[in-house]
Parts: C-alpha cells; sequence; structure tokens
C-alpha cells in the first residue's frame, strides 16, 4: 500500500511523522510513503519530494512573492501523485498549498481518497471555508471535539481523533541530565527560548526576543538561555543568537528539546503547537506572535477573523493560563516584565503549571492514542472505498 502524505510547516510535520508510524504499526510495516515533509516524515521512511521550506511561511505579504513557485509545486506534486497512483492522499494543515493539491486531485484522480488533517480555524473566522473543504475532500480528521458539527452539517464526514501533542512525551524530558550536558548549575533559571519555525515567523520575532533579553539582562545576568530549533530556520536562528546578551545554548536535536523544556524555569515563544508542548511539559510561558500590519489589518477588517485565544490551553480554560502578547503588544517593553515575574515567584509558576495540567486533560491527556485513531481511520477509508 502507497499513501501519499503532505505536510507544508514543522507542526504538520510532526502530525506526519506520528501518522506515519500508526499506520506502519497498524499494518505490521507492510506499508510504503511519498510526499513532502521534514525531518520528522523523513525519519519515518518518507523521501520529500521537495524540501517542506519552501512551502513554510504565512501571512498575506511573505505569500505573494512566493506564489509562482508554489504553484509551480502544486503543478509538480500532482504530475508525482499522478506517477506514484497512491491508494489515499493525506494532506496536513496548510490549506493554501494543500488544498489546491486536494482539488487537482478531485479533478484529475476522482477515484483517488482525499483524507484532509487538522480543520481550518472556521470557528474563528470565514466560516464558508467549510464549502470548500466538503467540495473536494473525502474525510476530514479533526483535533478538536467540536469541529466535526462544522463540516458535517455541509455533508463532509469528519472525525475527531484528538491532538497528537498529547503523545509527544513533552512530558517526560530529563531536566537534570540536560543542565548536566550543557553545564548548567542546578539551581541556575533557565529560560527556554522558541521564535518559531517559519522564516516569516523568525524574522518578526527574533528582533522582539533580543531586546526583550536586553532588558531582562540587567535584572538577571546570570539567565540561560536555551533555543531548540528546527532545520528551517536553523541558520538564521544561530545568527541572530550570538548577538544576545545572556549566556544561550542552540539546540538543534529534537530529542533535547524536551529535555530543555524540563531543564527551563519558564518559555518564551512563538503561538503555535509547540505552546501545546511547553503546557503538556508543565513548563510556564508566555506566548508571542507577530505578522505584518498589512497582513494584520486585511485579516482583521476583510476576513472577519475574530479569536479570543490564539492558544489552545487558554481557548480550553478560557483564560490566560499561558499570558498571550500578539501582534501589537508584542514588545519587549510589555513581554520582559511579564517573564521577570515568571522567573521569580514560584508560586505564579506552580498555579500556572496545574492549570496547564488541566488544560491537557481536557485536550485528552491520559485517553487513547490520537497517532493511532488517526491512522484507522485512514485505512478504514480506504477500505471503504475497495469495497464494491
Amino acid at each position: 500500500m502507497l499513501i501519499y502524505v503532505i505536510a507544508g510547516e514543522p507542526s504538520g510535520d510532526l502530525l506526519g511523522g506520528r501518522l506515519m508510524a500508526g499506520l506502519k504499526a497498524r499494518t505490521s510495516g507492510d506499508i510504503r510513503f511519498a510526499g513532502i515533509g521534514g525531518e520528522a516524515m523523513r525519519a519515518e521512511g518518507l523521501d520529500s519530494l521537495f524540501p517542506m521550506a519552501e512551502l513554510t511561511v504565512m501571512g498575506l505579504v511573505e505569500v505573494l512573492p512566493r506564489i509562482p513557485r508554489i504553484l509551480r509545486r502544486v503543478r509538480e506534486t500532482l504530475a508525482d501523485i499522478e506517477a506514484k497512483r497512491p491508494d489515499a492522499i493525506v494532506t496536513i494543515d496548510s490549506w493554501g498549498f494543500t488544498g489546491r493539491i486536494q482539488k487537482g486531485c478531485q479533478q484529475r484522480f476522482p477515484d483517488l481518497p482525499r483524507i484532509h488533517y487538522v480543520a481550518p480555524m472556521v470557528w474563528a473566522w470565514k466560516p464558508e471555508r467549510t464549502k470548500k473543504l466538503a467540495a473536494v475532500l473525502d474525510l476530514l480528521m479533526t483535533l478538536l471535539p467540536f469541529e466535526p458539527p462544522w463540516f458535517e452539517k455541509e455533508g463532509l464526514r469528519s472525525v475527531h481523533v484528538g491532538h497528537p501533542v498529547i503523545e509527544s512525551g513533552a512530558e517526560k524530558g530529563d531536566g537534570a541530565a540536560f543542565r548536566a550536558r550543557h553545564g548548567i548549575v542546578p539551581d541556575a533559571k533557565v529560560l527556554v527560548a522558541l521564535p518559531g519555525s517559519r522564516q516569516s515567523e523568525t524574522g518578526r520575532l527574533l528582533p522582539v526576543f533580543a531586546d526583550t533579553l536586553a532588558r531582562l539582562a540587567r535584572s538577571h545576568p546570570d539567565l540561560v538561555v536555551v533555543v531548540p530549533t528546527v532545520e528551517t530556520v536553523a541558520e538564521k536562528v544561530r545568527a541572530a543568537v550570538a548577538r544576545w546578551p545572556l549566556r544561550t545554548v542552540v539546540i538543534d536535536n529534537r530529542a533535547e528539546k524536551y529535555d530543555a523544556f524540563a531543564a527551563g524555569t519558564a518559555a518564551l515563544a512563538a503561538s503555535g503547537t509547540v505552546a501545546l508542548e511547553l503546557a503538556l511539559a508543565g513548563l510556564p510561558s508566555i506566548i508571542t506572535y507577530r505578522v505584518s500590519p498589512l497582513t494584520a489589518f486585511v485579516a482583521r477588517n476583510f476576513m472577519g477573523f475574530q479569536i479570543k485565544w490564539a492558544t489552545l490551553a487558554n481557548m480550553v480554560m478560557d483564560r490566560a493560563v499561558m499570558p498571550e502578547f500578539l501582534q501589537e503588544e508584542c514588545r519587549a517593553d510589555l513581554i520582559a516584565p511579564a517573564l521577570a515575574a515568571l522567573l521569580d515567584d514560584a508560586e505564579n509558576r506552580a498555579a500556572r503549571r496545574a492549570e496547564m495540567g488541566e488544560a491537557m486533560a481536557r485536550l485528552g491527556y491520559g485517553g487513547p492514542s490520537p497517532s493511532d485513531r488517526a491512522a484507522a481511520t485512514v485505512l478504514d477509508t480506504i477500505a471503504e472505498r475497495r469495497t464494491p
């Protein structure tokens, strides 16, 4: 059996890697993969058609210059699918790219089961997108339990499989071993800094992080900063942190990231899947995000984007379990005092750990494996299509 899997960014790559592992387990390894992905999917046996980093871009202003290349990659991907004739296609998030692939498959390969993993946030903006997905997909697998009804009312079969971050192992890091490996004394305060996994994210957040740390260095000169990064932005991150005023350790080994979380006192992170990993690890965190002013203006005024929280842990608790500094508030003069308070107040950190634990329980921590449920759903869909 051949499954064509496409992810367009590191969070989708993690989902893809876990899905592939689940599919291999359920088929006793009697399965092959093709498609587009990053390091997690490569680790499970994928030979990516082209580097996933080419798709890792977000924001209207950032996307526009890349449209010709992206459209060329769409054509190349559809040609590859036609040549390989897989048993199913599974696209993961990144609907701007993956939606074009799914529409192309619907037109050119109507008998190919078309599955998408991760629902667009139609409950936050552009609910009419439910119709667009329903028009081209056979199945949608969602991360959150309240999402399927939005799509089912349009006739799209939707299955809640759960959020795979709960099986990531983020809560199992070895902080003492990490400190020993990197020469960090046991009582030193450690800030884990995660400026994002997309070029556009890091380009906007790294200067804010640098300014924030310059302010913190005045009151916390012995603070150690640990920066886990990924291959899509590693070079840019290393160049930027070389100028930071505090001792900084950069790690690009995924296995070490969770050890770093366990060693941390607090975290400063870009909004995204990593915020859920931090919540699972119980590391008190400040969450940041910024897009271009034009992208923000268009989203707010022309696309109807309305959302109270950017972080799932905050959404499910409906309060700032992980304080957010977004867009105009993503400024060092606001972030630095909040971080200092978190670093210096053990009771505050303990209270946030308890709330993050409750949020993860509401998201399914301790329940069945989401990646196994997703794998079973994919295989069932293929079997149903093959049944006369």
